[in-house]
């Protein structure tokens, strides 16, 4: 990507009204799904992935990634998305975690939790 292409996209993206916005936690990543509109109210999607690390001084910093996702592609990008993850799955199937005795004489405070085994808790405080 050309640096004028990155100065239009980071000016596109401080221009784009905020309409709504969807944060999905992951680990120790958080992936940000954006819409925003243009001047003339048209809609595009910004997808950022916000990964926190420690500096040396001990303060938390922020490393970003972001792509602009529009109208007109939308309907492509999903279906490579879907594709490519199909194939991950059947080839690199999410592995069952077995329960430690621990967790079974200790069992989470919520059911939804217990049903599901590709469930993984999430430690805010350490996001």
């Amino acid at each position: 990507m050309y640096s004028e292409d990155i100065d239009n996209a980071a000016a596109m993206d401080r221009n784009g009204d905020d309409v709504y916005s969807k944060p999905v936690r992951a680990g120790k990543r958080t992936y940000f799904f954006d819409v925003k509109a243009t001047k003339g109210n048209d809609y595009y999607l910004t997808i950022t992935e916000s990964k926190r690390r420690i500096e040396k001084d001990g303060r938390f910093a922020y490393d970003k990634h972001k792509i602009f996702l529009y109208k007109e592609d939308f309907e492509k990008f999903s279906q490579g998305l879907e594709e490519v993850i199909a194939f991950i799955k059947e080839k690199c199937p999410i592995p069952v975690v077995e329960r430690t005795m621990d967790e079974e004489n200790h069992p989470s405070s919520s059911k939804d939790n217990d049903s599901d085994p590709h469930f993984s808790n999430v430690n805010f405080e350490e996001l």
